[in-house]
């Protein structure tokens, strides 16, 4: 039988089996840092001085003044993704050679983490000050760009037969990455009346899916998967990214700061069109004209509270639940395709769960 989709539960509400999920992801992520980091921090450690510098702050491994940190480096779902896809496909020695493919997809994460602190001014990430705000934008920049030369290096140097296939599809995946950048940088300049859902959830695919699915479809590759199996897994991961962005919406707007790092209510303070926003905005419903009012003026801090009580008001917090369940459901349906076995399709369904039942 294929894997069934379970409903995503809304946060402060964890069942019995959320808690046995989210174990069974603690642990997979735990062992991928465990065979990523060293060559993640290996291949960091080749970086020019000054750039290097930024890096292993941006990744929480020093200090600012270039002392050593315990710091948080992430989550790793990314590189979870390659190594368990893999495995899934082809056992633990596929696994095993997917590693470098698995440092590659988190370095353009990366990338487009410090590239994007610096478009969107973001002063807090993982609970310290974004690189920009230490080291300045130019070497936030550089460092980022310096980021995803790696990346593409270390599949260059990669002796495995879908090495190649690997840094075709992952350089690609950035140009993909980039034009949903560029789309979602150019939709905060639009009126609230002039972003439609539909253009907002290609965005947030192109922005957050494509990546979550060139990470599955690296481990089917370094599987040697059929062309479908590669196609099914960057389906289920494109899916699971939506779902992730859609709940990473909802938390930019309701998530406690003390989880996320960030300042309550980031995300309306910068007026963006996130996926709950142009959900209210466009409901039709007199909480969409309050916040279609609110969105089109200055922020107010002390406007704060009213516009995220619109955006709920108004149908954006339960129809991103919804639609975060909805695209897990399509998710478990294109993994069933490529993993028919619910045993070996566990890793990834708990990886899946996990992100879309966070609360930061």
């Amino acid at each position: 039988m294929p894997p069934q989709a379970r409903p995503c539960h809304e946060s402060g509400a964890p069942s019995e089996t959320l808690a046995v999920d989210g174990q069974e992801a603690a642990v997979i992520l735990e062992r991928v840092r465990a065979s990523v980091d060293p060559e993640l921090r290996a291949a960091l450690e080749s970086l020019p001085g000054s750039l290097r510098r930024v890096a292993l702050y941006h990744f929480g491994w020093e200090h600012a003044d270039g002392t050593p940190a315990a710091g948080n480096a992430g989550k790793a779902i990314r590189p979870a993704l390659v190594l368990t896809a893999a495995a899934a496909l082809g056992g633990e020695r596929a696994r095993a050679a997917a590693v470098r493919a698995a440092v590659a997809v988190e370095l353009v994460h990366n990338f487009t983490l410090l590239h994007d602190d610096v478009m969107d001014r973001d002063t807090t990430r993982r609970h310290r000050p974004t690189a920009w705000t230490v080291f300045g934008d130019a070497d936030a920049i550089l460092a980022g760009d310096a980021l995803q030369a790696l990346a593409l290096r270390l599949l260059a140097e990669d002796p495995h037969p879908a090495a190649a296939p690997a840094a075709a599809r992952l350089a690609a995946c950035v140009v993909e990455l980039c034009e949903g950048q560029h789309e979602d940088t150019a939709m905060q300049g639009l009126g609230p009346d002039e972003v439609t859902l539909d253009q907002v959830l290609v965005m947030a695919e192109a922005k957050t899916g494509a990546l979550l699915g060139c990470a599955c479809a690296l481990g089917a590759l370094y599987a040697g998967a059929s062309t479908e199996d590669v196609g099914a897994l960057d389906a289920f991961g494109r899916e699971a990214g939506l779902a992730f962005q859609l709940i990473d919406d909802v938390i930019g707007i309701w998530g406690d700061p003390s989880r996320t790092g960030k300042p309550a209510g980031a995300d309306l303070a910068a007026r963006k069109k996130s996926l709950p926003v142009v959900a209210a905005l466009t409901s039709g419903t007199a909480a969409a004209a309050d916040l279609a009012e609110l969105y089109a003026a200055p922020y107010a801090e002390a406007d704060l509270a009213r516009t995220a009580l619109a955006v709920e008001e108004a149908g954006g917090r339960d129809w991103a639940q919804a639609q975060a369940a909805d695209r897990m459901a399509r998710a478990m349906g294109q993994l069933a395709r490529a993993v028919p076995d619910p045993e070996a399709a566990g890793g990834l369904l708990s990886l899946a769960e996990f992100v879309t039942r966070r609360s930061a």
